[in-house]
């Protein structure tokens, strides 16, 4: 490990980790004030025990990081009055001189592999131009700091919160931005469950484009929009795109001026940036849940997404993230054949994760996604920032049973933890979806587990729908939610919102779908008695003072009801047709902007009453201390993978299956370069793959066997035979054989 100017916290050895700014502090070198105090009081006073800059975490009376700064201005020795006081003067001028020269350099220049000096540069200040040849771009900055994006221009980072950004080109990987001040750091331990987490919000319908229609019950809740400008190009064409793999349809059949399957790279260029990051951190938020979808990866057969395009700009958001100190859930938002038949899950129709003669085959494949992308962030360099894993969004439990889903999840634990080992600071912690059977239904599961979270999605806009007005529903978070999450952060461990909105009703463009109008105006399918209009509810450039500040108490009941939780959504984008955002109340940016959104998070706190709220703290095992992954083996042998049926499918033996011989398409990194002395060298990004004993091939066809579309829905008869007798048979096809769990890495 080499040791650097501003060295990373995978550096051993030197004063503070070889920091000179110090970035790297040991406990020892952290306040106790910091250590031991509740940091998240909106109306305290940080300043005079928790810095706010990088400048501040040196102890240094205890370093030696100034000790030969300090012995160059100690005075001279006595030897006569006269003689002293020229040796004096001439010091003095020298010292002048030298400042003069020095301080500037000191300041901007950047001497790699020096691990004592320890200067620190002001984080306000903007960058320098340089190159290796001796001076460098400034590194950090906070509040009023420029910063320069890679396309040449800047804009000013505005962060009142004593949050600072940090990125050095030549060390990329270095984790010292902190979001706020009272978030730990990157290169910090996050005490789950004892720092107080506030303000999540989700990257919606960046990566993982998203009109969509969920069915719950007998409602069908549809809230997926964020980006409908893509969509509405394509509504009237003979197949109108309503998700994902009709969208690219029609996209790669475009071929005039604007068309072709280019368009959604464009999109992500350009739907969310390096300032979206900027202004995330500035607006007291911590955590960012950003949507993957699986062709990420890659895509087989007739699937006609954009494949392994949208990964590119997930490593961009990795590196944006790095930068302004706020950490990633990354959530595996679409599944082989569909995890809930929805069209965020990329294809609007059947179920065929878990489900259908295609159900156990494209489970399979799913799961080799999800190693793929564990193996990836649980490396050293991505470990820190990529801090949660969902593993995959919104699973219909009703569907496919809760002892599938069960069975699916643990060996979806064990995969991550095979990648990453266990124990804090190893991998990510593992975000398990309710399969909306409710934060009760899941107590007790995998207990001893290590580091697992439970997301719910708590909505109150698609139930009945209501002619009250907005006033009336600002304290329903905390007598609907409150009391459930308490609970299961008792008896489950971590529990979440990884969605809520503001909406109390479904008013919005696309907010049901594309073309399916709203159950508030009655226009929705089935019988919806008309509430009213929904223009009022829409028309935000029109809100009095009154409505704005209903909306920012409906926020906050809901956040301090939450507790830890995802807004849906940071951005909406704008409807092509009405030029502007047409479902604000889903627009977290938006309310910022307009003043319905808290620019501080942590006036939630309280909300509800101030009583009745879960102090914790969590269990050692749950956040990968003693007993971390000690699951009794009478739990994991009764969720034995795999199931021994599957809904709509039968006996799991009678239907197709694959086998582990294929090549494990491994992500790739981002490139840095580094220059030294006129020599540039490309930083190591990993290999992708971090545990190497994890050596089984991907899933992939048993050959002379036969396969159904993953696509092809439930009702479909599995092929027959399955397999000829020169085939191999399904009994004979080995699941994956995983290495010991690696313990405490």
């Amino acid at each position: 490990m080499r040791d650097s100017y501003a060295s990373s916290t995978f550096n051993a050895g030197g004063s503070l980790n070889s920091s000179v700014y110090a970035l790297n502090p040991t406990a020892a070198n952290r306040s106790s004030a910091y250590l031991d105090a509740y940091r998240d009081d909106p109306n305290a006073d940080y300043q005079e025990d928790t810095v706010t800059s990088p400048a501040g975490y040196a102890d240094r009376n205890a370093s030696n990081y100034l000790g030969e700064k300090r012995s160059a201005y100690l005075a001279p020795r006595d030897k006569s009055k006269k003689k002293g006081l020229l040796i004096g003067g001439g010091i003095l001028l020298l010292v002048v001189v030298v400042a003069a020269v020095i301080v500037p350099i000191y300041i901007f220049v950047i001497k790699k592999n020096d691990s004592t000096s320890g200067n620190s540069a002001d984080p306000a200040s903007s960058g320098s131009s340089g190159n290796g040849g001796g001076v460098r771009n400034v590194v950090t900055g906070g509040d009023g700091s420029t910063i320069s994006m890679d396309d040449g221009t800047t804009f000013t980072y505005k962060n009142s919160f004593g949050g600072y950004w940090y990125f050095d080109p030549e060390d990329p990987f270095n984790n010292s931005a902190r979001s706020q001040s009272w978030n730990p750091a990157l290169n910090e331990t996050f005490q789950y469950g004892s720092d107080i987490i506030r303000g999540y919000v989700n990257l919606g319908g960046w990566l993982n484009t998203e009109p969509s229609t969920l069915l719950y019950g007998s409602l069908t809740l549809a809230f997926y929009f964020s980006s409908p400008a893509l969509y509405e190009k394509y509504v009237n064409a003979s197949i109108s795109a309503v998700d994902e793999w009709t969208l690219s349809e029609n996209m790669r059949s475009d071929t005039s001026a604007g068309g072709g399957i280019s368009q959604l790279e464009d999109h992500y260029k350009t739907f969310i940036t390096e300032q979206d990051f900027a202004q995330i951190a500035g607006a007291g938020l911590n955590f960012v849940r950003i949507p993957l979808p699986y062709w990420a990866i890659e895509t087989r057969g007739n699937e006609p997404f954009l494949e392994k395009t949208c990964w590119t700009y997930f490593l961009k958001a990795i590196q944006w993230a790095r930068k302004y100190g706020i950490r990633i859930n990354l959530d595996l938002h679409a599944l082989p054949g569909s995890q809930n038949g929805w069209n965020h899950s990329g294809k609007l129709g059947t179920i065929n994760m878990l489900n259908g003669p295609m159900g156990y085959a494209n489970a399979q494949r799913s799961l080799d996604y999800i190693r793929i992308l564990a193996e990836f962030i649980s490396q050293p360099e991505y470990k820190d920032v990529v801090a949660m894993f969902g593993i995959t969004n919104e699973p219909q439990a009703s569907v496919f049973g809760q002892d599938q889903l069960e069975r699916y999840y643990l060996q979806a634990y064990n995969f991550v933890r095979t990648a990453g080992g266990t124990g804090t600071g190893n991998g990510p912690f593992i975000s398990y979806h309710d399969g909306f059977l409710g934060q009760p239904q899941w107590s007790g599961f995998l207990p001893n587990a290590d580091r697992i979270s439970l997301d719910t999605h708590p909505y109150l806009c698609f139930a009945n729908q209501s002619p009250n007005p907005l006033s009336s529903f600002i304290n329903t978070p905390c007598t609907a939610w409150g009391a459930n999450m308490n609970t299961s952060m008792s008896n489950f461990g971590l529990s979440a919102a990884g969605e809520f909105s503001n909406a109390v009703n479904d008013c919005g463009l696309y907010v049901n779908g594309v073309g399916l109008g709203t159950r508030y105006e009655g226009t929705y399918t089935g019988t919806w008695p008309r509430m009213g209009s929904c223009d009022d509810w829409l028309d935000f450039e029109n809100w009095n003072d009154t409505t704005k500040a209903n909306y920012k108490d409906f926020a906050l009941s809901s956040m301090d009801a939450l507790q830890n939780y995802f807004f849906w959504t940071w951005k909406i984008g704008n409807s092509s047709v009405y030029g502007k955002v047409m479902a604000p109340q889903w627009s977290y940016q938006l309310g910022l902007e307009n003043g319905w959104m808290p620019e501080d998070p942590r006036e939630s706190t309280g909300k509800c009453g101030g009583g009745n709220v879960w102090s914790g703290p969590l269990q050692p095992y749950q956040t990968g201390g003693s007993g971390a992954g000690n699951i009794p083996a009478s739990v994991t042998s009764s969720l034995a993978w795999p199931p021994a049926t599957i809904s709509s499918g039968g006996a799991v033996t009678t239907l197709p299956s694959y086998t582990p011989t294929g090549a494990v398409p491994t992500l790739p990194g981002p490139t840095f370069t580094a220059t030294s002395k006129k020599t540039t060298t490309t930083v190591s990004a990993g290999n992708g793959w971090e545990n190497s004993a994890d050596s089984a091939g991907l899933m992939t066809d048993i050959a002379g066997c036969s396969y159904l579309d993953p696509w092809i829905g439930p009702t479909a008869s599995p092929p027959s035979p399955l397999c000829p007798s020169s085939a191999a048979k399904r009994e004979a096809v080995p699941e994956p054989q995983l290495t010991g769990i690696p313990m405490m890495r």
